[in-house]
């Protein structure tokens, strides 16, 4: 979950292990592939553009640490500095190879995973009721669920954090 963004894409080398490990999913040809991805437009060659999209989707994670979770609490300050900082620290700071963080939005994603050869298969509507349920119940209210196409995806004011979809592979 969450660490094909770590996979160098097209833009880095010629055959890109992005599509190698979805090749490789496909004939291993399992019943259900989900995929849960995070969804951050921060891929562009150019400094600005990814300097202007990391700010966003980091200025969101980090807010929904303040909003939810104490400022002295060790187990923040712990994620700010080792995954949330080292994170935006790799995708302002680094290029080519050296950029380990390669997060692409959840419909760039869809057009990879069909050229692959892939099938996005319906969310269930009673998984959906059920996350939207627990979500009102037990989570900040600035947390949102919501549904686009065949993606559920997880955000915060609005902000679209996480995409979940689920895949069958295409048999040739």
């Amino acid at each position: 979950m969450y660490r094909l963004r770590n996979l160098p894409d097209d833009s880095v080398t010629l055959n890109s292990p992005r599509n190698m490990v979805l090749k490789l999913i496909k004939r291993l040809n399992p019943d259900l592939f989900i995929q849960g991805v995070v969804n951050g437009n921060y891929n562009f060659p150019f400094f600005i553009n990814r300097f202007r999209e990391a700010f966003f989707h980091f200025s969101a994670m980090f807010d929904v640490l303040e909003a939810n979770v104490g400022g002295e609490d060790p187990d923040r300050l712990l994620l700010e500095r080792e995954t949330f900082g080292r994170d935006a620290i790799n995708v302002i700071a680094y290029e080519g190879m050296e950029r380990s963080d390669r997060s692409e939005t959840y419909k760039q994603w869809q057009l990879r995973n069909q050229k692959a050869g892939f099938r996005q298969l319906s969310l269930e509507q009673n998984m959906l009721n059920r996350a939207r349920t627990v979500l009102k119940s037990d989570y900040h209210k600035d947390f949102d669920i919501e549904v686009d196409g065949k993606w559920m995806l997880q955000g915060w004011k609005g902000r679209v954090i996480h995409a979940l979809s689920c895949w069958k592979p295409v048999q040739d």
